[in-house]
């Protein structure tokens, strides 16, 4: 099993986190602290640390922080310095951002990290995104066309220092093979460079490209060119059909499917049991819940009173109540609810958040986690916890050694890369097994 550590705004995923008593609330700013809560996933010999990003409107600053670091690249290049194994993914958004500095950044922080790098390439899909960068957001063919235009150049960036044309003989004063650096002359309908990248490889050769999105756009784009994907599934059928959906992209593409990895969001509460879990939740975002029981009345097709959170639902309402069909979590809501919760313990168990979510001992975390596993749904997870300040150190000191001592999770690193810690294959410049299958339309490169 491959694990991810999700690291945000530096106080977690629960709303309210800030506020917590073991929080500093300035942490926001602090490069320490996400220096910490790095090196306490690395302590738990997680294989990688995901930044999302998205720059964009916060709609309720008043209240709540940022979702997002303050710049990813710069974040990671603090933790890079602070620890020695864990890999290390942001994400940069190929919509609005040039290929030569996506190129530039994430190689050099490849290098800085020693091989531990990895770039989500995204499109980005909002509008209050595009106006904070004076555009407007193109078209779903538009950004995907630029997306794959984008990879592909920027990882012809990546190669375009050939692997051994460093020299660096003192002796005889040559510092690199000036054929073996040279420009790659490429473009196509949206994007172009010339090159070269002056930046020789690392030990992984160049960084791993990850994605995040479902739709059969994203489907495609990671099928030619991740290792990695970010999922969101709320179901082991779901998440079994995404993992076999994004195998068989990468397969078609020509690609080992073995070579794509599928990772399911997971948020957790560790707690000794489940109602000292809940009362942390409650304790920090019992705020949004009269917002949120409306939802929950309009997931369940019930009507609920804001004014009564702390009751369960009448009988009435339990023989009312269906899940729905446009929601997924709408099952598992139900499920709760039958169980009797007042509805203010439903909300807190997170029936509604944007992953699943485990509020109670270690042991269910890693119940959840092997059951998705062995069904064949995911190769691993990525975890947010509620709180990084405390929640990183219950994922590691409680979940992971449960993990580990049924023979589901690695005791030590096998190798110092991201490469090695997600078993995939080398590879420098374009994987030249997609180029040979791709469609002219939006990814044959020109001279220019």
């Amino acid at each position: 099993m491959i694990i991810g550590m999700h690291l945000g705004n530096g106080y977690g995923n629960l709303p309210g986190a800030w506020r917590a008593s073991s929080v500093d609330p300035t942490s926001y700013a602090s490069f320490d602290a996400k220096v910490r809560h790095a090196q306490a996933a690395e302590r738990g010999k997680l294989q990688f640390l995901f930044l999302p990003d998205g720059p964009t409107h916060v709609g309720d600053i008043a209240n709540e922080p940022p979702h997002f670091n303050l710049d990813v690249m710069v974040t990671l290049a603090a933790v890079a310095r602070e620890t020695n194994r864990i890999g290390l993914v942001a994400t940069g958004s190929t919509t609005f951002n040039e290929p030569f500095n996506l190129a530039r950044q994430f190689k050099a922080l490849d290098i800085l990290s020693h091989g531990r790098t990895g770039w989500n390439a995204v499109t980005s899909s909002g509008e209050d995104v595009a106006a904070n960068y004076g555009s407007r957001l193109p078209t779903s063919k538009d950004r995907y066309g630029r997306a794959h235009e984008t990879v592909q150049l920027v990882q012809a960036l990546w190669g375009s220092w050939g692997k051994d044309a460093w020299v660096h003989d003192r002796a005889t004063g040559r510092f690199a093979n000036a054929e073996q650096v040279a420009p790659i002359n490429m473009g196509g309908s949206f994007v172009a460079s010339r090159g070269p990248l002056y930046i020789p490889p690392s030990e992984q050769g160049q960084p791993i490209i990850f994605h995040a999105g479902g739709s059969p756009n994203a489907l495609e784009l990671a099928g030619r060119y991740a290792n990695g994907v970010i999922g969101a599934a709320f179901t082991i059928e779901d998440a079994r059909a995404q993992r076999a959906a994004f195998r068989g992209a990468a397969e078609r593409a020509g690609r080992n499917p073995d070579e794509i990895k599928f990772f399911a969001g997971l948020m957790t509460s560790i707690a000794r049991d489940r109602r000292e879990g809940l009362d942390r939740r409650i304790s920090l975002s019992e705020r949004i819940f009269p917002q949120r029981a409306a939802y929950l009345g309009q997931m369940l097709g019930v009507r609920l009173d804001p004014a009564r959170l702390d009751e369960p639902l009448s009988p009435d309402q339990l023989a009312k109540a269906r899940p729905s069909q446009d929601d997924p979590r709408s099952g598992h809501a139900l499920k709760i609810v039958r169980e009797g919760w007042a509805i203010r313990d439903v909300l807190a168990h997170g029936v509604i958040d944007y992953h699943p979510v485990i509020v109670g001992p270690a042991i269910e975390a890693a119940d959840h986690m092997q059951e998705w596993f062995e069904a064949d749904a995911v190769d691993g997870f990525w975890v947010s916890p509620d709180i990084y300040e405390d929640g990183i150190d219950a994922f590691v000191d409680g979940v992971v050694p449960i993990l580990q001592a049924r023979g589901l999770f690695h005791r030590d690193y096998g190798g110092a890369t991201l490469r090695d810690h997600l078993g995939v294959p080398a590879q420098y410049g374009i994987d030249p097994r997609v180029t040979r299958r791709t469609s002219i339309q939006h990814q044959q490169a020109n001279d220019i």
